[in-house]
């Protein structure tokens, strides 16, 4: 598969019924490619979602419990404070009930290229991404 265009083997997170838990794991230009091999071989799975993050000179990848995010170090540095992302069926309910608890909600609730999404730093500090996926006008 060649790496150059959003892909993702379920394009909405809807039918989630617990969220998605994945690790992030962050690398160096060229290095993404040998990272996927790498993960898909340890957990015994297949890579099942891509994203081009042209903008911030960013690709990402879903592999199992891990997101692989792959980029030049000052591009990398912005989101190297996030441990890890949360995917949900629906980031609304977790926005409300954060913010009902007064987390601090870093990157607020917006629409991104693959659904809506947030970050909040928990009380003790852990910095989660939430994010929930729907199909872009591709299908994808």
């Amino acid at each position: 598969m060649k790496l150059t265009q959003l892909w993702r083997k379920h394009p909405s997170s809807e039918h989630l019924t617990t969220p998605r838990v994945m690790a992030r794991v962050f690398v160096k230009q060229g290095e993404l490619e040998s990272s996927i091999a790498f993960y898909e071989q340890l957990q015994q799975v297949t890579i099942d979602g891509f994203f081009p993050f042209p903008e911030h000179q960013l690709r990402l990848a879903m592999v199992g419990a891990f997101l692989i995010i792959e980029g030049p170090d000052d591009k990398l540095a912005p989101f190297t404070s996030t441990h890890t992302t949360f995917l949900v069926d629906d980031v609304q309910p977790y926005y409300d009930k954060l913010v009902e608890q007064g987390a601090k909600i870093i990157f607020p609730l917006q629409d991104v290229p693959t659904g809506r999404a947030f970050n909040a730093v928990h009380p003790d500090g852990t910095v989660i991404e939430y994010v929930h996926h729907r199909p872009n006008h591709e299908g994808q």
